[in-house]
This record gives structure tokens, sequence and C-alpha cells, in this order.
């Protein structure tokens, strides 16, 4: 079944906003319930007025239409490169399949579509360490949800969670219970969307996740949790190492849980050393394969974010194609993404990247980040406190063994293996992911009731 069926609809977005009072206001009521600091909390939204950097302003997206008559233009203008001389993917994503995702690009992909999606949701912009932030923040309609921190990766977006804000916000609506609620706070990674682009060095995971802590707090909660796959796991990793208060734990999808005698084989390709489990194989295999093969793409953000960034702000037609090559590659789809995601979906995602002009600033993520993301020891995620949840997605780049992610993170809190969906797994199966997430999350519900009962 399509993942879009799993999507919550703009008109139960809407109709959920106007039982909190009124879509565009409904940040400004108090927090309550058990996760804020009190009625007042706020306070700082309401005055929508306020220049001040610290004040929570209210976001709309309307993008020129200027830029949307270049766009089509400039895929009009494309200049293709011959064919690629194999019947598979292993030159690269096919002449084909692109040429098909630009043309209806060009002639039939409407973004005013997109925009309006983003903007029947709440939106908001602040400032944080110089920084602007955009952010999406729905509030559950019951008043005790748990507030829920979702950070996206590259080569995603906000646009990735939009399908799990019903699910995740109104349970009751999409088979689950009232206590399950969450309140999702979903920002744009600096360089990324409507967000700012730094200016300057040191906008790496663990200053994102400073700034995320930050929002968190300004927007009136004293407790969390954090939620990422992608650069989204490697900011909540960075998040469960720096263990702010209030934050009771984090979910991963892409966990970091290489064993550190692993990486050296793995980066070198060597044959897997005797002793491993079938699973624990199967993993080394992955991530051997990815590293030997598919990660290019990487390296080449790792050391030369500028100079890819010149094809990037240049070429819509490149910038589809860096990007479609890995949707098609991550995604549970067989190389084929239109089975899971539809072309709207994908190009609402590339058209964000195209028009903010995003190409250098998010590759520059990867310049300042420079880690190996599935390193346990290169995360130090033995440093890591809070409860640590993972569920594994079976078309993920590697399915993290339950034996490494108990060494990797001790505290381990939960662990799932499902049976569908990709390394974008609340796109592409939102349903199931938001499942994972009240399942995950649930028992840190009832430690906090029960400390505030105590108390």
């Amino acid at each position: 079944m399509p993942a879009a069926t799993f999507g919550f609809t703009w008109r139960h977005c809407l109709a959920s906003s106007v039982r909190m009072g009124a879509l565009g206001l409904a940040l400004i009521a108090g927090s309550g319930g058990a996760w804020a600091a009190g009625p007042a909390a706020d306070a700082s939204v309401a005055s929508s007025a306020s220049t001040s950097p610290e004040s929570i302003r209210p976001y709309r997206i309307h993008v020129d239409e200027a830029q949307l008559t270049d766009l089509k233009k400039r895929i009009a203008a494309t200049r293709w490169p011959d064919k690629e001389t194999v019947n598979d993917v292993s030159q690269g994503v096919q002449l084909a399949q692109v040429q098909a995702l630009v043309k209806y690009w060009g002639s039939g992909y409407d973004w005013r579509k997109a925009e309006a999606k983003l903007n029947a949701l709440p939106e908001f912009i602040t400032t944080i360490d110089g920084v602007d932030i955009q952010f999406i923040h729905v509030r559950s309609p019951n008043p005790n949800a748990m507030p829920l921190l979702l950070t996206h990766g590259w080569p995603g977006s906000q646009f990735e969670f939009l399908k799990t804000i019903g699910p995740l916000t109104d349970p009751v609506a999409y088979g689950g219970k009232v206590e399950d609620s969450f309140d999702v706070i979903i920002p744009s990674i600096p360089g990324h969307g409507f967000s700012g682009k730094p200016t300057e060095l040191g906008w790496g995971p663990d200053r994102v996740a400073k700034a995320w802590d930050v929002l968190i707090k300004r927007l009136g909660y004293t407790h969390y949790v954090s939620q990422g796959g992608d650069h989204g796991s490697v900011i909540s990793d960075a998040l469960g190492r720096l263990n702010p208060p209030g934050l009771l734990g984090i979910h991963l999808n892409m966990p970091a849980t290489i064993p550190p005698e692993l990486v050296k084989p793995i980066n070198s390709g060597d044959p897997a050393p005797v002793g491993l489990t079938e699973p624990e194989r199967k993993a080394f295999d992955s991530l051997s394969t990815f590293f030997g093969r598919n990660a290019a793409y990487g390296a080449m953000m790792v050391t030369r974010p500028q100079t890819i960034g010149y094809l990037l702000a240049d070429s819509p037609t490149g910038t589809a194609a860096w990007m479609y090559e890995k949707i098609a590659a991550w995604t549970d789809s067989d190389g084929q993404p239109e089975r899971v995601l539809t072309r709207d979906e994908m190009l609402d995602d590339i058209s964000l990247y195209w028009l903010t002009n995003a190409g250098a600033s998010s590759s520059r993520f990867y310049w300042e980040n420079n880690n190996n993301n599935f390193s346990a020891a290169a995360q130090n995620t033995a440093s890591i406190k809070v409860p640590v949840a993972i569920t594994v997605f079976p078309h993920e780049i590697y399915q993290a063994p339950k034996s490494w992610a108990q060494r990797a993170y001790p505290s381990l809190s939960y662990y799932s293996e499902v049976n569908k969906g990709g390394h974008f797994a609340s796109w592409e199966q939102p349903q199931l992911f938001s499942e994972e997430l009240r399942e995950a999350f649930r028992p840190l519900r009832a430690k906090l009731s029960a400390t505030k009962t105590a108390q």
C-alpha cells in the first residue's frame, strides 16, 4: 500500500487546530500539562510584532513567481549526458529515470501545492545563536501530550514528517490511544529549508543539538524526547551526550553501532572476520558495500561542499539527480521510489532545496560533521545516559544488530525490528513509524508521571 495512504489530511490538521482555538494561534496558548513550565510559558509568542531575536514569530512561505519561472526555463534548457553503458545503477542513477522525473517537474509539478501544505501548519521562526531557525509546531488536542522533537536528514527535510503529524498528535484517529499523544516540533537544520544559513564555522551536530534544546525551552517545555534518522540521528546522539535538563530520551532509526574493532576492516573493504553472528555479518557486508560503492556523495560533501555547491546552485536537473539517486537507493522500493512515494512528494523535497538554494549550505553540515556516523566510538555513544530507543527498518543503509546496539548504547531501553520501510522511515511508512514512537516512549511517560506524583 502506498505510503501516502497513511498520511493525515490537511482538513484534519485544520480541524485539530480549530479545536485548540485557531491554526495560527495554536502555539500561543499556554503549554499546560505535565511537560510545561506553566500557563505563561509561551508568553514571548503572543507578541507577534516583537522584533527581539529571542521572540517566536509566525512564519509564512511564499516563493516569488519569478523563481518558479526561472526553474522551468532552466529545466527546459537542460543539456543531458549520454546514456549509461550498463543496464543497472552501478554507474549512477539511470538517464531514463531522471529524464522522466525532470520532465514532470518542468511541466506537471506545482510547487504552490507544496507551499500550501506547509502553510496549512503552524510555522514559526526564531533566532538562536545568531541563526534563524524555522520550525513547525503542532500541538495535540490532548493537553498532556509529550513534546517530540523530530529532526530530518539529507536529502530529507520537514516534508519527511508531514504524514506523521496526524498519527502523532491525534493517535485516537489513527488507531492509537489518547495517552500516546505528542506535540510535534519539526525544525529545519541551519543551512536547510527556510532556516538561516550559518556564516561562520562550528555549526555541527553538537551546536545544533544545543540550539534544539534552547528552542524546546523557549517554547515553554520542561521535558521532551528527540527522534531522528540520518543527520537527525547524529543530532539526537549529540543531544543524548549533552544530556540537558528535561531530555527524557531519544529514538533513532539510523543508530551508530559499529564496534571499534570493525571500523577499519569495513572502511578498507576487508573480508568479514570470523565469529560474527548472521545479523552481524549482514550488517558488516552492507556497510562494506556502502562505503566501497555508494558513499562517493558523502566524500564529496565532507571534503568539498563548496565545489558541489556550484552544480547544485546552477542546475535543477543536477540537483534532482543528486538527490533522487539517494531516494531511490535508500527507500524500501527495489530502486523504484515511486512505489512508496509519489513524484510530487519527492519533488516537494527536491524543490525545497532548489528554491532555497541550499545545495552548498546543506553540504557544509557534512563538512562540519566530518565523522563516521555509523561508528559507536566516533559518536561516543557510550557516554549517552538517557534512555535510547532504536527501530531497525529493513532497507536502512544497514540493519543494526541488537548485539551491536546493546554494546554501543549502554542505556538502550527499546529495540525493535520492523518488516517494511527504509532510510526515510517516517516518509515511507508514517503509520508504522508513529506506532514505533508511541511504543518506544511509552515507558518514559510513566516514569515522568511517577516522578511528579512522588514530588
